[in-house]
Formats: structure tokens, C-alpha cells, sequence
């Protein structure tokens, strides 16, 4: 994912120095008046069943989202998030010594909110045992009740502590399950995520665990944590021949896990300052892409072919947009002079600044880009996210999942775009 995770790499170093730091639809003819028996309570089952199975939503919370950005819990409750959510991945725990840690442990169970900034217009207590964005979930949670949060750990800037962990799986697991059901918030938590940037490839560092690393990790995971909690993991998307994907088997992990979150997005950015500009996180392939293997359909496509369900898949969003700067060229393919200006790092953005910032010109790969003042960004919209679901109930993908809340609008309009 962008981000510590950064979603950029950038920002997930600063954010390490600031803390401290997608219903496959059922195919029905039409019903004829008393032809055909109604069905059996079984089959009405099997339908429901099949009609929730596509509709996951997921989005992750950051955990240093609290501090320059501004955003909190509460956010997620005000700007109608909540109602939409299915889960959400508290992003991130870490990694060292072979063990699951606290991230910033101020932010996570430390830090005070007032009435106003409180999901329920309570404030904390100076002696109260838990409070920060732990708690702050705990009372989302009790205002619904379905919605579930995993403790996503690892991430692009974490991810180095799982080679050491990958060397005895168990250890891992048990120390990731002594967190998670900590007794100061055992409630909090339905599971666990691992963001590991990336087995037996490259990230920020390298890790040469082999193939079966990744596997031996979640089936541990899953071993410890039993069938009542939640394990699933975010993998990569890069579908090239000997790429990232082709690296692990993922395919044979998967009976380990709830799901995979395939990254589809960050396929291109500004770390190729000279270009060429290209959609970071397009559908499909268009005439001027620089590497057809880098869609959300070819790593769908070959995450299936490899044996993953769809089932087991979600559709993965940005929430944010990256961009060039020099760039004279409307449609893709252009030259740049460099990464385009960012709020909170260069060459990233968020859709709520962009929207109104840079508006969408065009389209391509089945999402949107834009030029304006010499700067090329790209990113979804409401419109574009609308075919991105359109091929999720194709696919009978699993649900949706998104990188990140805080880039949405104050009344989340991108988060209610996906259905």
C-alpha cells in the first residue's frame, strides 16, 4: 500500500519518525407465477450467502492519521463511513525480534479525547485504563455492532522485521496473539492482517525466506488464532513474469487465510520522475500503459489462474492520486520533470484535495486522470469506481477494500461509490 504503510514510501518514513513511527450478483430468470416451487430455506441460504459474498468492505485507519492529518475514529462515524464498512484495518502494528509490537503506543492507547473529539460525545478520564484510538473504536464498535477491525502489522516501512519472524512462525503467532487479546483491549480486535512488503522480494528491504515463508507465517497464524478470528493478509499486485507475484505461493497459503487484498494501485508514480505519466492504479490496459501486466485485471487474472478463489480476492482502491509535475501532455504517455507537489509528500495527494485542486479531464484504464498547470495526476472517482464494481460482480470477487480513510471527502464520497 501506499504508505507505513505508506502508501508511499515517504510517507511511511515520516510517519515512523512523527509516531516515534470488494456481492458476485446471482443470475436469476425471471419468476413466473406459480411454474416453479418456491425455493427451500437451503437454497434461500446458499443465495444469501452468495449475495453478501461480494460485499466486503474494507478500509484501513492509520494509525499516525491522528496527528498532521487530523483525523480520528470519530471521522469515520461523521462523514457516514461507518454505516458503509464491513471492516477496518487498524494500520500498523510492528514487527521486531520476531514479534508482533505496538506501533505508537501513545496514538493506540494513550492519547486523550475530548467530548467533542469523541466518537460518543463522552471524554476520557485521566485514570481510565485505555483510552486513544483503541478506545475510540471500542465505542464505534457498540454503535455497530457487525462492524469487525483487524490489527493489520507490518507495512511498507515494518515489513523488514518478518524475515527474522518468518525463522520460527509459531513464536510469531503466539506473540501476535498475546498482543491482539491483550486484557486491555481484547474487545477491540476481530483479527489479525499481515502486510508484509514483501516475502522473498524486494520492498524497503529485501527478504530471501523463499517461497514457503509466507505460508509457514499465516498458517501459524491461523494455527494460534483458531477459526473464530479473522486472518487475511494484503499481497502484491504485480503480475509480470517473475515478478513479486511469482515470487511466493500465494496460491497455496490461501488456505490459511479469510482473504487476500491484492494492491492494485501504485503501479506508476513520481519514483520515475521523467515519466512516463501513466494511471496509478488502472483497471485495464490502454494503448499507451508501459506494462500491460501492471492492471488490477492481470493480477486478478493471475493470482486466479494460480489457484486463489475469487472468493478469497477483494478489489483494491487508492484513495488518493499521484502525479507529475513539468508535464505538458494531456493524455498518458508524456514526459515529467519531477514529482508534483503533495501536502504531506511529494507525488501523492489525496482524492479530497485533488477533486477540487485538479478535476478529472479524461479517463483511461478505467480510471481518471487530469492536467492541470503542468501537473499530471491521476486517481478514482465516484465514476470510475463504478466500472472497478462492475468488474468486482464479474469476477465474483470477495468484496472491496481501500487505502485510506483519511484521503476521502468529509462526507466520504468515494467510500459510497463502492457497492
Amino acid at each position: 500500500m501506499p504508505g507505513t504503510r505508506p502508501r508511499s514510501r515517504l510517507t511511511a518514513l515520516l510517519a515512523a519518525a512523527t509516531s516515534a513511527v470488494l456481492g458476485a450478483g446471482l443470475l436469476a430468470g425471471a419468476a413466473t407465477a406459480s411454474a416453479e416451487p418456491a425455493p427451500s430455506p437451503t437454497v434461500e441460504a446458499s443465495a444469501e450467502a452468495e449475495a453478501q459474498a461480494g460485499s466486503k468492505v474494507i478500509g484501513y485507519f492509520t494509525e499516525w492519521g491522528v496527528y498532521d492529518r487530523n483525523y480520528h475514529v470519530k471521522n469515520i462515524e461523521t462523514s457516514g463511513s461507518a454505516d458503509k464498512l464491513t471492516h477496518i484495518n487498524y494500520s500498523f502494528g510492528n514487527v521486531q525480534g520476531g514479534k508482533c509490537a505496538l506501533g505508537d503506543g501513545f496514538a493506540a492507547t494513550e492519547k486523550a479525547y475530548t467530548a467533542e473529539e469523541s466518537v460518543d460525545g463522552e471524554a476520557d478520564a485521566w485514570d481510565q485504563p485505555l483510552r486513544g484510538n483503541f478506545n475510540q473504536l471500542l465505542k464505534l464498535k457498540e454503535l455497530h455492532p457487525d462492524l469487525k477491525v483487524l490489527w493489520s502489522f507490518g507495512g511498507w516501512t515494518w515489513s523488514g522485521g518478518f524475515t527474522e519472524a518468518a525463522k520460527d512462525p509459531a513464536a510469531f503467532a503466539e506473540s501476535c496473539h498475546d498482543l491482539v487479546e491483550d486484557p486491555r483491549w481484547a474487545d477491540v480486535f476481530d483479527g489479525i492482517d499481515v502486510d508484509w512488503e514483501y516475502p522473498n522480494a524486494c520492498g524497503l528491504t529485501c527478504d530471501e525466506s523463499g517461497p514457503e515463508a509466507f505460508g509457514e507465517v499465516v498458517s501459524a497464524l491461523r494455527a494460534e488464532f483458531g477459526d473464530d478470528y479473522l486472518v487475511t493478509a494484503a499481497i502484491p499486485a504485480d503480475a509480470s513474469e517473475g515478478g513479486k507475484l511469482d515470487a511466493t505461493d500465494y496460491a497455496g497459503a490461501a488456505q490459511y487465510v479469510d482473504w487476500y487484498n491484492p494492491m492494485t494501485y501504485d503501479y506508476y508514480g513520481a519514483w520515475d520522475a521523467q515519466g512516463p505519466t501513466a494511471p496509478h492504479s488502472p483497471l485495464t490496459a490502454y494503448e499507451a500503459i508501459p506494462d500491460a501486466s501492471f492492471t488490477t485485471e492481470a493480477t486478478i487474472a493471475k493470482l486466479k489462474e494460480a489457484g486463489v478463489p475469487a472468493s478469497k480476492l477483494l478489489l483494491g482502491l487508492g484513495f488518493y492520486g499521484r502525479g507529475w509535475t513539468g508535464v505538458s501532455e494531456a493524455a498518458p504517455g508524456g514526459s515529467a520533470s519531477g514529482p508534483a507537489a503533495g501536502v504531506h509528500e511529494q507525488g501523492i495527494e489525496d482524492y479530497k484535495v485533488l477533486k477540487e485542486r485538479c478535476p478529472a479531464t479524461g479517463e483511461a484504464g478505467g480510471t481518471a486522470y487530469a492536467l492541470c498547470d503542468g501537473e499530471w495526476w491521476s486517481y478514482d472517482t465516484p465514476e470510475t469506481i463504478a466500472g472497478k464494481m462492475a468488474f468486482k460482480e464479474r469476477e465474483g470477487l470477495a468484496g472491496t477494500f481501500f487505502w485510506e480513510l483519511s484521503g476521502d471527502t468529509d462526507d466520504g464520497e468515494l467510500i459510497h461509490a463502492i457497492d
